[in-house]
């Protein structure tokens, strides 16, 4: 079995972590979260939502954070845009306009109601225009495919309904998916089957791992990712996030851990651990918590500090 040489990894903390928080972060901080992330070697961050403030006041700041930020050569900023209206404002300011949009979809059907009103092809069909307006404007697009394995309204996903959303998104231009455990509950022979699934419409350069760590399986799930040779993976520096449509579903498997796996393992990441653990610290203070990391905790009481 040969692994990956190198992973690249998404930090999705600045908008998939933040935006379940109920104290709203001022957008001063969220930019300095950015720049201390692409300090520490990141070379993608998912760094906002163009939503309305209405359902996610956290992201209401979008256009003042994406703004502020010193961007960096050689790093993709990326949003989410959860329809037309949210695409169009992302891009009204051309020197502000982001790398690459991203998209949505549940291979659930009960979840895609629960959490947009409409069914798993009716929310695709939403996106299409969406998709097209940015692919005319030559910004990539990422579709984010969630509860792959587990759904808290449907319990166990089969695979047939991943290869379905991958098919959907395909089908409309999406260029890359997320394979996204949503609620945590996947372990690793669920995951590959996904992964099985979503591979029939892309390639492995083209999928990516999301792993959500409820029931302590998101460590084990990049490992049975990366045995199948994926090197594209998602996390949220410090733990930071959950899910509002899923009761008890923690945060993203955190970065820190996921980078501390990857190094042993003699896996390059381009991240720098103690800069990302700085940051992470950075933003649990702004939160008045510590950082939810096995890692930084350990490293942290290791330094004294």
């Amino acid at each position: 079995m040969t692994l990956p040489s190198k992973v690249k990894i998404i930090d999705v903390g600045p908008r998939d972590g933040l935006q379940n928080e109920k104290q709203l972060i001022d957008a001063a901080v969220k930019i300095e979260l950015v720049h201390r992330l692409q300090a520490a070697g990141l070379r993608e961050i998912e760094v906002t939502s163009y939503v309305s403030p209405k359902w996610v006041p956290q992201m209401g700041d979008n256009a003042q954070v994406m703004a502020g930020i010193s961007r960096q050569a050689g790093v993709l900023y990326s949003v989410l845009t959860p329809n037309l209206k949210g695409f169009e404002a992302a891009v009204a300011d051309p020197k502000i306009k982001p790398h690459e949009i991203v998209v949505f979809g549940a291979a659930s059907e009960a979840f895609s109601q629960k959490n947009i009103n409409c069914s798993i092809a009716e929310s695709i069909e939403r996106f299409a225009p969406v998709v097209q307006a940015a692919k005319a404007q030559g910004i990539a697009v990422r579709g984010a495919m969630s509860c792959t394995v587990g759904c808290p309204y449907e319990g166990e996903i089969a695979p047939s309904r991943v290869e379905y959303l991958a098919g959907l998104m395909k089908g409309i231009g999406v260029e890359r998916v997320d394979v996204a455990d949503t609620i945590g509950v996947g372990t690793s022979a669920q995951v590959q089957r996904a992964f099985e699934a979503a591979l029939k419409h892309f390639t492995m350069d083209q999928v990516c791992g999301h792993f959500h760590d409820t029931y302590g399986q998101a460590l084990a799930n990049t490992l049975a990712a990366l045995q199948m040779g994926v090197w594209n993976f998602q996390s949220s520096v410090a733990g930071l996030g959950g899910c509002p449509y899923a009761k008890g579903a923690t945060g993203n498997v955190a970065t820190e851990d996921l980078v501390y796996m990857l190094h042993g393992m003699g896996i390059e990441t381009g991240i720098d651990l103690d800069k990302l653990i700085d940051a992470g610290v950075f933003i649990s203070t702004a939160l008045g918590r510590k950082p939810n990391s096995r890692v930084a905790t350990a490293l942290i009481n290791k330094r004294g500090t």
